[in-house]
C-alpha cells in the first residue's frame, strides 16, 4: 500500500518537531547554565602536599613515590596512558610496533622546547633511554633486550630489540621513563647534576625554587605544547612531615591535595564527612602496591630457611589488616596483587601459627635463654608515611612470642636508601614496592639475580638468588601467549613463597585527599603522579 502524507499530517509533524525542538532547546539551556558554573577556570596556585620531602626533583635514577609526584609536572615521557593502560600521546604523537614486537617506532612532536629554550629532539630520546638503563633501579629490566636505538631524524626514533617485548609499550610514561634533556646532562656525572635537584623539562610547569624543609615551588609554562594549559598558575608543594598536621591542614583548608594516603587511616572516617573533602581510591593502577618484609640474606641467622619460616609464621595478616591498615587492605602472600590477572592465589606455605614457629627455632637451634629470647634482629621500616613503621611495631610484638626480640630503628629516607641499598647494614627492612604496568618490571627487579645492584634503590635488597626464578622471569618477558605468562606467572609466585626472600603481607589500597574545589586530579593510572596539566580549581 503507498504511503500518503496530507497537509495535515505535515502540521501535525511540525508541530511534534518544534515543540520536540523547544524542549531540547530550554534542556540544552539548563544544561549550559549548569555547565558554566563548574566550567573550567584558569589561574590559581594548588597546594600540594608530598611527604617525605623530595630526595631529588627528577625521577631519572629513582623510582621513590615522593618523586614521582613532583618529576612530572616539570620532565615528561613519550606516552600517557588511560585507566586500561592504552597508550596516548605525549612528547610522541604517534607509533609502530612490529609483528614480532621487536620493533618499535615513536614519530615525535615538532616545535616542543626544553624550558631553557633548546629544542626537544629524538637525541634527546635515545641518550635518556640509555642513561636510564644505567642508573634507573627498574630500566635496566625495562630495556634489557634492547640492542640500538636509532634516531634517524629529529623526530624520529627507533628502538630495536634482542627479544620480543610486547608489555614495553606500556612502560613510556613519565613516571617511568622520563625524557631529560641531553645537553644539560651529556658529559656530566648524572646522578650528581644539579638538574636532579633543579629540573629543566618540556613539561606544563616550570620549577622555580626548592625551599628544603618547607616547599617546592613550580610556576606555569606559558610555551607549553599544548596550547591554553596547563591551567593553574602555580604549584606549591608543601612539606608536611606530622600525619596529624596534614589531616588538619586539609581541614583548614591550607592544602588542596595530596596521595598516598596522606592522612592517618584512623582520620578518613572524619573527613570523608567533610562536604568540603573528597576521597578518591583510583589512580594508583601503575603503583599496585604490595607490603612486604624484605630480608637480608647475607645476615647469617636470616640466611636459614627455618628462622624465616618461623617469622612467617608468627604473623597474622589479618592483624595487619584490621589494624595496621583500618580494613584498607587485602592480605596476601604473592607478589603480584590480586587485582592484577597474573596474581596466583595459592594460600602461603607458613600460614600463621605461632606454636610451629617455635618449633622451628627449636630445629634450627635456636633456643630460649634465660631472659626467654633466642636472638635478636634490627628492623628498618621504610621512612614514608606511618604504614611501615606501624606494621614494624606490630612485628616487633608478633615476634617477641616465639623469642625474637626486635630494635625497631629510625632514619630519614637518604639515611635508609644507604643503609639497605649501598651499606647493607640491616637485618631486615619493611617497605612498599609497586607491580607497576607487568611483573616483568615491577616484580623481577626484586628477586632475579641481576637486578641485585648495590647503591640503587628498590631492587633486590634480599640479594636472593635462584636460578630457576632468572630463567622463567626471562622466559616470561618475551612470551606473548596470556595462558602462557599465567602458567609461568603462578610457578615464579610459588617458589617465592616457598623460598622466603621475603614475606609479603598485604596489598593496600591507597587514598587521595583532596578538596571539592580541586577538579581532574586522577585522570589516569598515574594518579597525583601526573603532570596536572589538565587540573583545574574552581574559584
Amino acid at each position: 500500500m503507498a504511503h500518503v502524507t496530507t497537509q495535515a499530517a505535515l502540521r501535525r509533524y511540525g508541530k511534534r518537531v518544534l515543540s520536540g525542538t523547544l524542549g531540547f532547546a530550554m534542556t540544552l539551556v539548563v544544561a549550559l547554565a549548569s555547565q558554566a558554573s563548574q566550567a573550567q577556570t584558569r589561574g590559581g596556585t594548588l597546594n600540594f602536599v608530598v611527604t617525605p620531602e623530595p630526595t631529588a626533583l627528577v625521577d631519572l635514577a629513582t623510582t621513590a613515590t615522593n618523586v614521582l609526584k613532583v618529576s612530572p609536572k616539570v620532565t615528561e615521557g613519550l606516552l600517557e596512558y588511560d585507566f586500561n593502560f592504552a597508550p596516548k600521546p605525549s612528547l610522541a604523537t604517534s607509533w609502530e610496533i612490529s609483528d614480532d614486537s621487536r620493533k618499535y617506532v615513536f614519530h615525535l612532536r615538532h616545535g616542543v622546547k626544553w624550558h631553557d629554550g633548546k629544542p626537544f629532539t629524538s637525541a634527546d630520546v635515545a641518550y635518556s633511554i640509555q642513561t636510564l638503563r644505567q642508573v634507573h633501579p627498574r630500566a635496566k629490566t625495562t630495556f634489557a633486550n634492547v640492542t640500538h636505538i636509532a634516531t634517524p631524524d629529529p623526530y624520529t626514533v627507533i628502538i630495536t630489540l634482542s627479544r620480543s617485548a610486547p608489555w614495553l609499550i606500556k612502560a613510556f610514561s613519565s613516571s617511568e621513563t622520563p625524557i631529560v634533556p641531553k645537553h644539560v646532562y651529556d658529559g656530566t656525572d648524572v646522578l650528581a647534576n644539579p638538574a636532579n635537584n633543579a629540573p629543566i623539562g618540556t613539561g606544563p610547569f616550570r620549577f622555580v625554587r626548592w625551599v628544603r624543609g618547607s616547599y617546592i615551588e613550580y610556576a606555569r609554562n606559558d610555551d607549553y605544547w599544548d596550547k591554553g594549559k596547563p591551567w593553574l598558575d602555580r604549584i606549591v608543594v608543601k612539606i608536611i612531615n606530622d600525619p596529624a598536621a596534614r589531616t588538619v591542614a586539609f581541614e583548614d583548608g591550607s592544602v588542596d591535595l595530596s596521595g598516598d594516603t596522606p592522612v592517618p587511616l584512623s582520620d578518613l572516617a572524619r573527613l570523608k564527612d567533610n562536604p568540603k573533602l573528597g576521597i578518591e581510591s583510583r589512580g594508583y593502577e601503575f603503583q599496585a602496591g604490595v607490603a612486604r618484609i624484605e630480608f637480608n640474606l647475607d645476615n647469617p641467622l636470616l640466611k636459614d630457611p627455618k628462622v624465616r619460616q618461623a617469622i612467617a609464621s608468627a604473623l597474622d595478616r589479618e592483624v595487619i589488616r584490621k589494624v595496621i591498615y583500618y580494613g584498607y587492605a587485602t592480605p596476601l602472600a604473592s607478589p603480584i596483587i590480586p587485582s592484577n590477572p597474573y596474581h596466583d592465589p595459592a594460600p602461603t606455605p607458613y600460614p600463621f601459627n605461632v606454636e610451629h614457629a617455635n618449633g622451628l627455632l627449636d630445629q634450627a637451634g635456636y633456643p630460649r635463654k634465660a631472659d626467654g629470647t633466642r636472638f635478636a634482629l634490627t628492623v628498618d621500616p621504610l621512612p614514608i608515611g606511618d604504614l611501615p613503621a606501624r606494621t614494624a611495631a606490630y612485628v616487633k610484638s608478633a615476634l617477641a612470642r616465639v623469642g625474637i626480640a626486635v630494635t625497631v630503628r629510625s632514619q630519614d629516607l637518604p639515611a635508609y636508601l644507604k643503609r639497605i641499598y649501598t651499606d647493607r647494614d640491616f637485618d631486615f627492612s619493611i617497605n612498599g614496592m609497586s607491580n607497576l604496568f607487568d611483573p616483568v618490571v615491577g616484580v623481577a627487579r626484586l628477586y632475579t639475580t641481576g637486578n641485585f645492584r648495590r647503591g640503587v634503590p628498590f631492587t633486590n635488597g634480599s640479594h636472593y638468588s635462584n636460578p630457576e626464578i632468572d630463567q622463567l622471569f626471562s622466559q616470561v618477558a618475551e612470551e606473548t601467549d596470556e595462558v602462557k605468562r599465567r602458567q609461568l606467572f603462578s610457578q615464579i609466585q610459588r617458589i617465592v613463597e616457598r623460598d622466603l626472600p621475603d614475606i609479603n603481607l598485604v596489598s593496600p589500597q591507597y587514598i587521595t585527599v583532596y578538596s571539592r574545589a580541586v577538579h581532574n586530579h586522577t585522570i589516569s593510572p598515574d594518579g597525583v603522579s601526573a603532570s596536572f596539566a589538565d587540573l583545574w580549581l574552581q574559584h
